[in-house]
Parts: C-alpha cells; structure tokens; sequence
C-alpha cells in the first residue's frame, strides 16, 4: 500500500510516521515545505520526500505526478502563524488543500483522510457531547475556525461534484505529545513565557503556585498524538468515508489543569481573560492571536463513539496523560528532527500540522 502524508514533518505528521514504522506494507510519500535532514533519522528515515509549497499553484502538476500510484492521501498540512497575516494563512491552508484534491484527482488517487478540528464546528454546548452532525460552520471572531470549516466546505463540494473521491474527515481534539513542546512554546506562548518553572521541583511554593484560569466555557477535550496517528491510520485502512470525532476523556478544564501543574485555578470573568489576551497579542509578548481563547470558549465538546464504532478506535492515553507529556516537553524545550518540531523556543513562522 502507499500513501502520501502532507505536512508530514508536523506534529501529528511525525506521529503518524513513528506508527507507521510498524506497517511493513505501507510506503510512505512525504510532502513538507522543507524535508528533514538526511541525519534526521527515525521516523523520517524510512520515507521519500517530496518538497512543495501547496499554496503555490505551481506546485499541482509536480505534485500529481509525485501522487500517481497512491492508493490514499493524508492531508495534515497546515500553517497557524503568522497569525496577524490571514492572506498568507489562507493561501497556505485554502488554497494547499484545494491544490492537493486537484493533485489527487489528477492523478487519480481514490482516497482522501483529512485532518479537520473540533474547531471546525459552530458553537456548542460545554455541557453534553455533539456528534458528527452538529454544524460545522466555525468560530466567528477564529481565523483557524473560519479556515478549516472553509476547507470542510470544499471537500463537500469536490465529493459532490467527484464521486469517484472518497473523503474521511478526522475532527481532532488539540493534539498534544512530549515531542511538540518547542513547537507549542513557539507558537502559541512565546519566548518569554517562564516554561522552565514547568520542571519537576522547579515550582515556586506556596501562595506562589501558577494560578489557571477557571470559566464554566473553558473546559476543552484533547488526545494524545499517538492516538490520533492510530486514528489516521485505522481511517487510510477502513472503507468508512465521512467524519469522525477525535478525543480523548476526561475533560480539561481549570481544575483539571491546576491540579496537574500544581497550582490554583481562579475564577475569572471571560470579558477579562479576554482584555488580558487581546493586550497580550498586541503587545506581541505571546505569538497567539486573539481568536485561539475565543475558539476554547466556543467549541463543543465531542462524542468520539462514531470512531469507536466504525473505525474501532479508543485513546491509549487519557486527557491527563496527554497534558503531563506535553507539559514535560514544554518545560525541555523538546522536539524532534523535523524542521517544524525543531528543539528550541525562538520564535517562528513555520508551517505546523
């Protein structure tokens, strides 16, 4: 079997490659804006690269050639800063994901996997589970949310005017793993955010300890990267098509989230978290626009028993499990040898997936 990952030097596109090391059958095509260095060595060994920026049109005749003889797509690509710039953001993650149906119509590639978010969807409750056919027509005041319901748009729109296309849509919890935690610093914290006091034993005691925001709307669902690459690779070898949930139990919420940093979670108005953000975002001491707290505070959470069901997936790992890994890597700056994964926190505006 062969497949071709986009975005494949990502976080989720990393763990997918380190599950699919135990697929001897499977040959991997991998498709990044910048390929590992050849010392890079596992996951990124094992696989033929191909480098494309899907935003350039340019790149569609090079890439349907690269895609003849695929048997499925995975479509993780996808860039979330710089987040001031939206054009940019929207011919990377538009544009890229209209330029790869069009590579694999093209070509001929049956099969499609995609990677969509729970941030896809409308506002929902925080207090009951949404399946698959809750709307899926985004945040308002969310660039990311306004982008990937744009491109769930246009998927539905080449199945209907392509039957020969299948399309699985996997809508992703947040995806969390030891490996991303220079990525998520760069991204979404920043350089200045105090991530060394995330260390064991490097805590400041008491009344000292990191205080966490706690809101009735901040309570979230995430997974562990390892179980959202089995996820991946369950949907490339189903028959199932439509979308799928992704998440894992329990629910994050401020007092979960206390607890595993060791710390107090404070009530606080949602009109303030949102002064203290937005003063945060432009005065560029965190890299994350505002959109990112207004998208936590409006997705719904999710009911993953579709996936259970049809694809027969189950999360290895609990929510906290997910939150202790990536908490453990935060503080390490660690990462891996892709370009995006780089160890290090300087800053960046390299593509994510």
């Amino acid at each position: 079997m062969r497949i071709a990952i986009t975005g494949a030097t990502g976080n989720v596109g990393s763990a997918l490659l380190r599950r699919l090391a135990g697929e001897p059958d499977i040959e991997v095509i991998g498709i990044a804006r910048h390929s590992p260095a050849p010392e890079a060595g596992p996951p990124y060994d094992r696989v033929r690269w191909h480098v494309a920026d899907l935003g350039d049109p340019a790149c569609l005749h090079p890439l349907a050639e690269r895609l003849a003889g695929a048997d499925a797509v995975v479509h993780l690509a996808w860039q979330i800063q710089p987040g001031q710039h939206r054009a940019q953001l929207r011919r990377a993650n538009l544009n890229g994901s209209r330029h790869v149906v069009n590579a694999m119509l093209a070509a001929g590639v049956p099969k499609l996997v995609c990677a969509s978010s729970v941030g896809a969807y409308a506002p929902g409750p925080k207090d009951a589970r949404v399946n698959e056919n809750w709307p899926v027509t985004g945040i308002g005041r969310s660039g990311y949310s306004a982008d990937k319901a744009a491109v769930e748009a246009m998927l539905t729109a080449a199945e209907r005017d392509y039957p020969v296309l299948r399309v699985t849509r996997l809508r992703t919890a947040p995806v969390l793993q030891h490996d991303a935690g220079a990525e998520i610093t760069r991204h979404l914290l920043g350089r200045f955010a105090p991530v060394s006091l995330l260390r064991p034993g490097r805590l400041p005691a008491v009344p000292r300890h990191p205080v966490v925001p706690r809101h009735r709307r901040l309570r979230v669902q995430v997974v562990h990267a390892d179980d959202a690459a089995e996820a991946y690779l369950r949907a490339v070898r189903g028959d199932r098509s439509g979308a799928f949930n992704i998440a894992a139990e329990p629910v994050l919420d401020g007092t979960v989230v206390a607890a595993e940093l060791g710390g107090w979670a404070a009530p606080l108005p949602l009109a303030l978290l949102r002064l203290l953000n937005r003063a945060a975002g432009r005065s560029r001491l965190v890299p994350a626009d505002e959109g990112w707290l207004e998208l936590g505070a409006a997705v719904p959470l999710m009911d993953c028993s579709r996936a259970e069901r049809e694809l027969g997936w189950r999360p290895r790992r609990d929510a906290r499990e997910a939150l202790r890994d990536l908490v453990a890597g935060t503080a390490a700056g660690a990462g891996a040898g892709s370009p995006p994964l780089r160890p290090g926190r300087e800053t960046s505006d390299r593509r994510a997936a």
